[in-house]
């Protein structure tokens, strides 16, 4: 895999180098936690200004995910030739184009114009989670890889706590909902296109390590990432965990609101899924220092044992147990995505931006497992539809275990730092 080349300086001032690029590389992984978890707010504000339809309204959804279908190819290929630092540049000045965009947009009042400026604010988010993904993974010894895109995610996690909170002030507070226009999102969107200038001015001068690729012990079959099968096998993983993740949490206010699972009112429903998005982030602190000590790849399999255990749980009862078994799968998610991307991209060599572009391109399994349980919710029920995800979740655990191995040939000492 790639790594960091020698430092002149002494051991401890290497490590005290490398502890600050990571610590640079987590407000990367606040800032696309924060601006996804946004558009939770933003739908439900397009959907009354425009007065659109359910379908409609969820072309903000299709518009993201589809950025990262679109976009991940290119911006690996662009990490290639630029390098990670400055990709993470390209990516942050992307996402400040796409949100000054939302300022004409709300001035002339198109949705089109809405969903453009949320594609070009996508597809930065998707530069930078190809760029920092990889780059934090690399960061240090392979052993501990997981270990540190797990912290990572955690802080991406905090992100979307955090998110709502701002634009529920910013968006709906200033005004009364039947004052609210297409202008309220001017501000909000503005702001964050400010910072995000701020922080790209700040990583032009930032003195990170550099990335460099050493590929004498590594991506040996060849020089096409679709040779390599712990990469394909991952790049599956990731479309069906990010389906799984985003599907569940898609469902959870109308299961909640069955007569026999809660009674829930909307409000009451969409207060208990705060738990499930929190179960993720306090299992990704966990899961950051557990991965330090426990092969991730039986941590992977654990959590998808569980996974699948509460879901059937969950089909398969009433009342409280069905709604706090779904809620705990939350917690059991939140070490996959980071843990299978450090067991897809390890050994890829020069490869590792173009594999990351592609399990990047994934993540539009968020778009397509929630269509898939929908069919099967509308043809049996919203309880039994859950079957979905808990069939993605036996595929992870089978990558977990076998389908994330590679050749011996690509096994290597990783740099200790």
């Amino acid at each position: 895999m790639a790594t960091i080349p020698p430092q002149s300086p002494g051991r401890q001032g290497q490590q005290s180098h490398t502890h600050f690029a990571f610590a640079a590389m987590t407000t990367l992984f606040f800032i696309w936690g924060f601006i996804t978890a946004l558009n939770d707010i933003l739908i439900p504000h397009l959907k009354a200004t425009f007065s659109l339809s359910y379908t409609q309204a969820m072309l903000v959804q299709f518009c993201f995910f589809g950025a990262y279908f679109i976009v991940s190819p290119v911006a690996g290929k662009l990490i290639e030739r630029i390098g990670y630092i400055r990709g993470i540049i390209v990516g942050l000045c992307t996402i400040a184009l796409g949100c000054g965009l939302f300022y004409p947009a709300a001035e002339v009042a198109v949705y089109g114009l809405f969903l453009l400026g949320l594609f070009i604010l996508a597809a930065g988010v998707t530069i930078l989670q190809v760029s920092a993904n990889p780059y934090v993974s690399i960061l240090g010894p392979e052993r501990t890889a997981a270990s540190r895109l797990n912290l990572a995610q955690a802080i991406n996690s905090l992100g979307h706590t955090l998110a709502p909170l701002f634009g529920a002030a910013l968006i709906f507070g200033a005004v009364e909902s039947e004052q609210i226009t297409a202008k309220s999102v001017q501000l909000p969107y503005l702001l964050i296109a400010g910072v995000m200038l701020l922080t790209a001015l700040s990583f032009k001068f930032l003195k990170l390590p550099v990335i460099e690729s050493q590929d004498e012990h590594t991506a040996q079959q060849g020089d096409s990432i679709w040779q390599q099968k712990a990469l394909v096998f991952g790049t599956l993983a990731i479309f069906l965990y990010v389906g799984a993740e985003v599907t569940i949490g898609s469902f959870l206010v109308n299961y909640f609101g069955q007569p026999h699972i809660g009674g829930l009112s909307e409000h009451q429903a969409s207060q208990m899924v705060s738990y499930y998005w929190g179960g993720a982030m306090i299992g990704r602190f966990v899961g950051a220092a557990l991965t330090r000590f426990v092969a991730p790849i039986y941590v992977l399999a654990f959590n998808s044992i569980m996974a699948i255990v509460l879901l059937l749980v969950s089909i398969n009862s009433s009342g409280a147990l069905a709604m706090w078994s779904v809620i705990a799968v939350g917690f059991f998610n939140s070490i996959m995505f980071p843990t299978i991307f450090t067991l897809a991209i390890r050994g890829l060599g020069p490869l590792t931006s173009r594999g990351s572009g592609l399990l990047c391109q994934a993540i539009v399994g968020g778009a397509i497992l929630p269509l898939i349980q929908g069919l099967v919710a509308d043809g049996t029920s919203v309880q039994f539809s859950f079957v979905v995800p808990m069939l993605a979740y036996i595929y992870i655990g089978w990558y977990a275990l076998v389908g994330s191995k590679r050749p011996a040939a690509q096994q290597e000492v990783p740099v200790s730092l």
